[in-house]
């Protein structure tokens, strides 16, 4: 039995517990942020149509978007599909991925208190740029992640190849 598995669910729990202590998120904010974000998008002209030409029920939608974002801002396991396969043939591209971002990073930040959208943003990055790399591979253009790196390395450490190396 690895680490990982030892206490899954009560070790998953304590996991969500803290995360829920330490940021305020819970399953209420969750929903509340991806309700609002959602209707913007909507509304978005670019991004609204890609969302409209797939979307036909959007509270199905809210509410496998709902269990995602509590997986990835809680960890709680609730989501279980397979989101790079799913946004893989979307026609989208960087500018689509900033739009998404920036939108996203305002409705974050007007919705929650400063440490929930800091926890928010910091992976609502990391998907960005995780969707836009497998978007590209598939697509047979690759490209370096752009929204998740840090800014500069931490003291102590050099950067090589774009990379922070502690020294």
């Amino acid at each position: 039995m690895t680490t990982i598995e030892e206490g899954g669910p009560e070790r998953r729990a304590r996991m969500t517990a803290d995360i829920m202590t330490r940021t305020g998120i819970d399953e209420t904010m969750i929903e509340r942020l991806v309700r609002t974000f959602y209707r913007r998008i909507q509304d978005e002209p670019v991004l609204g149509p890609i969302f409209a030409s797939r979307v036909t029920d959007w509270e199905h939608h809210i509410e496998k978007l709902c269990a995602f974002w509590s997986s990835v801002a809680l960890m709680t396991g609730r989501y279980h599909g397979q989101p790079m396969r799913m946004h893989m043939n979307l026609p989208v591209g960087a500018a689509h991925f900033d739009r998404w971002l920036a939108l996203f990073e305002a409705t974050a930040e007007e919705m929650c208190p400063p440490v929930a959208a800091a926890h928010f943003i910091e992976r609502a990055r990391r998907i960005a740029d995780s969707l836009e790399l497998g978007i590209a591979s598939a697509q047979g253009r690759i490209e370096a992640p752009r929204h998740s790196r840090p800014s500069q390395p931490a003291s102590g450490e050099e950067v090589l190849n774009g990379v922070a190396c502690s020294g």
